[in-house]
């Protein structure tokens, strides 16, 4: 191929002589002569380096090449058709649409967030894994993210919205269990469910970063697996206890107490490529917490 590169009116040329089966119609509906069009469809055969016309007939017939490229041709119109039809949104200010990306279980600030957003913005909302949503930023499949517990990201700007309490969950005979608040070194003690750090290394460091800074090092529990599952195990096996971040009230299950944890606490933050982006304009204004402008970390 050569350097040149294809241009949109030779795709646009090429769908419209295979739509109406000739050089000269094709010339009558795009309002240009008849040569124009013949000359850009030799331009994009060289640049692609196929035939996409067989001219021996009478006809023009589209070459079983060209057959294969048509739909591709179609498609990249459309999409072009499409970026210009969002730019004018854009320009005009209406139809904006927001990509925003949440963990599996949004919580009562991330929808307090949406129900603050302007009503001339539309959330599309992804729930995933929160260790997959900075990659979706940083590829722009999300023009932003709330993730928890998340300080830094190579090449992101991560700005720190809002803080919550984490929840001790342990045995309701434990002696501990009748506190209106617990301490990590109340806990010192005690066997600790962690999951493992591959599953979610933000909060894992947060938790064991926590224990260090209070000088204790709590034995290992069993496995943390979910919640469900590990709350269920909890109330039947030895004493044990497990931190975790609420989204509403805690799930019920008999013989265990759910007591509020005084730190750390949990801190969301809003993920968007780079400050000047125009999800971190829209979000910003709505952090509870002071939002650094330097790129990949948070104070």
């Amino acid at each position: 191929m050569s350097g040149v590169g294809m241009e949109l009116r030779q795709l646009r040329y090429f769908v419209e002589v295979a739509d109406t089966g000739g050089f000269g119609r094709a010339a009558e509906r795009l309002h240009i002569v008849q040569p124009a069009v013949s000359q850009q469809i030799r331009r994009l055969e060289r640049e692609l380096g196929v035939r996409l016309f067989d001219r021996s007939t009478r006809h023009v017939r589209v070459t079983s090449e060209g057959e294969r490229l048509l739909p591709e041709a179609r498609a990249a119109l459309a999409a072009a058709d499409r970026v210009r039809s969002t730019a004018e949104h854009i320009k005009s200010g209406e139809g904006l649409v927001l990509r925003l990306g949440s963990g599996r279980a949004p919580g009562p600030e991330v929808r307090r967030v949406l129900d603050e957003l302007p009503d001339s913005v539309r959330v599309h909302l992804s729930t995933r894994p929160q260790t997959e949503l900075p990659d979706a930023v940083r590829t722009g499949e999300l023009d932003a993210a709330f993730v928890r517990a998340l300080a830094a990201a190579p090449g992101l700007h991560v700005c720190p919205m809002w803080t919550e309490q984490l929840v001790v969950a342990l045995p309701a005979g434990h002696h501990l269990a009748d506190r209106s608040e617990l301490h990590l070194p109340d806990l010192a003690e005690l066997p600790v469910r962690l999951a493992p750090r591959h599953r979610n290394p933000p909060f894992h460091d947060l938790i064991t970063t926590a224990f260090a800074e209070h000088g204790i090092e709590p034995p290992n529990g069993p496995e943390f697996t979910n919640l469900i599952g590990t709350l269920a195990d909890m109330a039947v096996a030895d004493p044990s206890w497990t931190p975790f971040y609420a989204v509403g009230d805690p799930p019920a299950v008999r013989h265990i107490a759910f007591i509020p944890l005084a730190a750390p606490l949990l801190t969301t933050a809003l993920v968007v490529a780079s400050p000047q982006a125009r999800a971190h304009g829209l979000l910003r204004p709505l952090r509870r917490l002071p939002c650094p402008d330097s790129e990949g970390g948070a104070s």
